[in-house]
């Protein structure tokens, strides 16, 4: 039975300091009148995370979680992602999709210790992350109540909400000049609303607080080569790294020449087109290698598969249904794909762009005895004429078919 708001004592909120968290703390207080415990998830975002405890404190929270999942949030969340290839619609590398599930999993596993009645999260009514956020929750402790304060406050807009925090004496970090809605973690930045709601303006160059501007970039292109074990990026430039270490080396060289910024209209799950803009430095560049070094690696069967598998994990990762079983299944059958995507990838990397500079591995199936245009000895031409009568054998029936029924 749901319980009414005077039954909810205590929720954990998952909170980072921006304009929409920042302002539910006092407003849950106002209306539930119940104590809020406030968890900031540390996903690399960088020096966002340090004012988070000194802000949520004076802004009524009782208890401060900052919870350091970054190494956990690469290589349990975003390896798996880049291992399947998936890419929603053909563009967004799944930056915030991904993040929500780790989030609302420890919000969930802190709750239960502080032993909390609610969670509540400030993703809006319109957008994908309530969804996201609560199918967590649903699937890993079905009993905690859920609190979406944009889906029941008198708060309409982002000015709106700017006005309560300043009424509050609430500091910060959006202002009505620069009013647009930020997701950062170590993977990505997003940046929605203001100007970008119309799709025919053209980003502001001061949109982009990661990557450089493509114009900005050096004139001199820049070379990288990523190492790969099992299809998991182990190594940059032939040195071995850990996981953070390894996305923060790559976010710096593809940050430094303009690679990784996406500008796409997307389809959001309950119905709308947005516009977002992601800057993705390091993760454009580990799903380039990644997928030269499976062009080198694959058969074509299991490639051409797998390319159909990669369509619906993202789809499943868009629409929150990480802790879902066919999400675990295509896991299953992703790892036993990765198990030749083993090598090297070079790239040269220019104001934006990523090409090819070379790839190797000691799976790879490529066979220059086989293809090269050079006299060889292992293939002979002759056996296509066969091979092609058989394939072709079914357009041959129905032209015959259909001549012997214009004929009649």
């Amino acid at each position: 039975m749901k319980k009414n708001v005077r039954d909810i004592k205590k929720v954990v909120l998952a909170y980072s300091g921006g304009l929409d968290t920042s302002v539910i703390i006092p407003w849950l207080k106002d209306n539930y009148g119940c104590e809020v415990i406030a968890m900031c998830a540390d996903l690399g975002q960088g020096e966002e995370v340090a004012p988070v405890r000194e802000k949520a404190i004076k802004s009524g929270a009782s208890k401060v979680f900052i919870e350091d999942l970054t190494k956990d949030f690469i290589e349990e969340y975003i390896f798996p992602t880049l291992k399947a290839g998936a890419v929603y619609e053909g563009k967004y590398l799944l930056g915030t999709s991904f993040a929500r599930p780790i989030i609302a999993k420890k919000l969930v596993e802190i709750a239960i210790k502080e032993g909390a009645d609610a969670i509540a999260h400030g993703a809006t009514g319109k957008g994908n992350d309530q969804v996201r956020f609560e199918l967590t929750v649903k699937a890993l402790a079905p009993h905690l109540d859920i609190i979406a304060p944009w889906r029941l406050w008198d708060i309409r807009s982002r000015e709106d909400a700017i006005d309560y925090a300043e009424k509050h004496n609430i500091d910060i970090p959006v202002t009505k000049a620069r009013p647009y809605s930020m997701d950062r973690n170590i993977w990505h930045l997003s940046h929605e609303g203001g100007d970008l709601e119309n799709p025919a303006n053209e980003p502001l160059d001061d949109v982009y607080m990661v990557t450089n501007h493509p114009e900005k970039a050096p004139d001199e292109p820049m070379y990288v080569e990523v190492e790969f074990e099992k299809g998991i990026p182990v190594a940059v430039d032939g040195q071995k790294l850990d996981a953070v270490k390894l996305l923060e080396k790559l976010n710096e060289i593809g940050a430094i020449n303009g690679v990784g910024i996406v500008d796409i209209v997307e389809n959001r799950l309950v119905g709308m087109k947005s516009r977002g803009i992601y800057e993705n430095p390091g993760g454009a560049i580990l799903y380039y290698a990644h997928r030269e070094l499976e062009y080198l690696t694959l058969d074509r069967a299991t490639m051409h598969y797998k390319e159909q598998i990669a369509l619906r994990y993202a789809e499943l990762v868009y629409d929150g249904m990480w802790f879902s079983p066919l999400r675990e299944a295509l896991d299953a059958f992703v790892d036993k794909t990765q198990e030749t995507v083993t090598g090297k990838v070079k790239m040269k990397l220019y104001k934006g762009n990523i090409m090819s500079a070379g790839a190797t591995s000691p799976y790879s199936l490529y066979n220059e005895e086989f293809v090269t245009f050079g006299r060889d000895e292992v293939y002979n031409q002759a056996d296509a004429e066969g091979f092609i009568n058989l394939f072709g054998l079914p357009l041959k029936v129905r032209a015959l078919m259909k001549a012997g029924v214009k004929n009649d």
